[in-house]
């Protein structure tokens, strides 16, 4: 919209680019290389064979896979038969895949060929009827979605979009235990390439290489690739973090610019291959998840000798509101890489109190934010919609402050109580109400204790009813069979009572307070 008059929706991306530049690679995976025409050829196939197995505009396809090539045939595909796309998170449980299915409503679900048991476990459980189809990521040239769409044509449907259609359905998981569905439309990502393309420090010439590390279920897993797509530019695709691979692809395809955790940064550069891969293609890595710490900063600079930039967002805010530039990277003053840097152009962030007033500068509030990009709403939940969305403005459920010298916002803490490990977020609520199943369990609370490789880890802090038993294992095992992995408590600690406010609360500061302490660290 901002640069070309005829990208409008997200499938008109491919449309553009196979029209003006149909040569220009697309997409890699492998050995595997899609231009531009091909691209919007084989998204057309899609459509078409979307269309003819029923599915309507206002749609919602799913995808359950690690990145692939054929996961943007299907994006660009679903979105050109007029359906949003609804990026699945593969590391999660079916206990816990089971009730967004239920809120999504898919017609069609796509699938890798190792989650497609537990997807038809799922089917069978919660009594859906979606039709799944089995892909294979880990092949560079699986030709099952070209089977599956059969003789469907080439041609461009021509579905009419209305931009304020969903184009992306991205779930996240809430203080409440259940997940929200968060609505980006065509229209606020499209704001999004606005408010990112008049920001000076983030400029897209069509001959960067992104490679895509962050998983597809990230809005920056999609979001980035697509704007590497609408400048024009080449995305090479890592189907699953694997620091060897990953450092094979940097080597093998010259990527200009890497999204990356601050803990994959240091994963990939403790990997043995680090020390003889050639970075000189990187003119940027941008990181989010959390802040980057000044020792690994220098060694990057030093070992990838390129800008760094930070990401501050969420999923509502349809991507970045804040960055944190290359230039604000102060290694003289480390206190400022805990930043999460100033608003891009277009957006605005005010830090309020409980009642909404503004907080000054240098005093802790909530950060709220208004942008073009923002999402429509929560999907079926118009009351969470309504708490979080005020005249315009949304509650990020982030505490922090503006400096009052320079105006650098920082988060010191979690309003929503997220523990955020190895960049991903996980919700306390979540990992509590697993732990409440446990049939030993009386009480349980969960806060974040710190890391050195993850930033942060799930630490569960338990207290076992009167003559009941159990060990750390077996509850670590419990919470497994209930919630994702990389949710599950890593430690377990038990107690004879848990800090309680007059109020009836869980102190949760206090119990932070003092897991951070035995590590000799301090909060905030």
């Amino acid at each position: 919209m901002w640069h070309y008059a005829d990208i409008q929706t997200v499938p008109d991306i491919v449309r553009h680019y196979g029209r003006v530049n149909p040569e220009k690679t697309a997409v890699i995976q492998g050995a595997r290389k899609v231009d531009y025409a091909e691209l919007d050829r084989t998204s057309n196939r899609v459509a078409n064979a979307l269309i003819a197995k029923g599915v309507k505009p206002g749609s919602v396809i799913g995808y359950i896979g690690k990145n692939s090539l054929s996961f943007f045939e299907i994006l660009f595909g679903s979105s050109k038969a007029g359906a949003a796309v609804l990026p699945l998170n593969w590391r999660l449980v079916g206990a816990e895949i089971g009730p967004i299915l239920q809120d999504a409503v898919p017609p069609i679900v796509f699938a890798d060929k190792d989650l497609v048991s537990m997807m038809t476990a799922v089917k069978t459980e919660y009594a859906l009827t979606f039709d799944l189809v089995e892909l294979d990521a880990s092949d560079d040239n699986d030709t099952r979605l070209a089977r599956w769409a059969g003789n469907a044509a080439d041609t461009d449907p021509q579905v009419a979009i209305d931009p304020r259609n969903t184009a992306l359905l991205m779930y996240t998981s809430g203080t409440t235990g259940r997940s929200k569905g968060v609505q980006l439309s065509h229209l606020g990502l499209n704001y999004m390439r606005l408010c990112e393309s008049l920001e000076p420090e983030l400029r897209w010439p069509s001959d960067d290489v992104l490679l895509m590390v962050m998983p597809n279920f990230h809005l920056l897993g999609t979001g980035i690739p697509l704007q590497l797509l609408y400048n024009g530019g080449t995305v090479s695709v890592l189907p699953v973090l694997e620091p060897g691979r990953l450092l094979d692809l940097v080597q093998r395809d010259k990527p200009s610019v890497l999204v990356l955790a601050p803990t994959v940064i240091q994963m990939m550069l403790d990997h043995p291959a680090a020390k003889t891969t050639d970075f000189s293609s990187l003119r940027l890595v941008m990181y989010a998840g959390s802040p980057i710490n000044a020792a690994l900063l220098k060694r990057a600079l030093v070992e990838m000798k390129c800008q760094f930039m930070q990401f501050y967002g969420a999923t509502e805010t349809g991507g970045a509101a804040t960055i944190l530039r290359p230039a604000q990277h102060d290694l003289v003053n480390e206190q400022k890489l805990k930043s999460c840097g100033t608003p891009l152009p277009l957006i605005d962030i005010k830090v309020v109190d409980a009642s909404g007033n503004e907080m000054p500068d240098g005093e802790i509030g909530e950060f709220m934010i208004r942008a073009p990009s923002l999402f429509t709403g929560y999907r079926n939940q118009p009351d969470t919609t309504a708490a979080v969305l005020k005249d315009g403005w949304y509650r990020s459920g982030d505490a922090g402050y503006r400096d009052a010298s320079d105006g650098l916002l920082y988060i010191v803490d979690r309003v929503k109580d997220m523990i955020v490990s190895g960049g991903e977020n996980v919700y306390s609520a979540e990992v509590e109400q697993a732990l409440a199943k446990h049939p030993a369990i009386a009480m349980a609370a969960v806060v974040g204790a710190p890391d050195a490789r993850w930033g942060e880890k799930v630490t569960a802090i338990v207290v076992l009813k009167k003559d009941a038993s159990a060990s750390a294992e077996d509850i670590i095992k419990h919470c497994r069979s209930l919630i994702a992995g990389f949710k599950a408590p890593k430690e377990v600690h038990f107690a004879e009572a848990l800090p309680i406010s007059p109020a009836g609360k869980v102190l949760k500061r206090v119990l932070r307070d003092e897991l951070w302490k035995e590590h000799g660290r301090s909060v905030g």
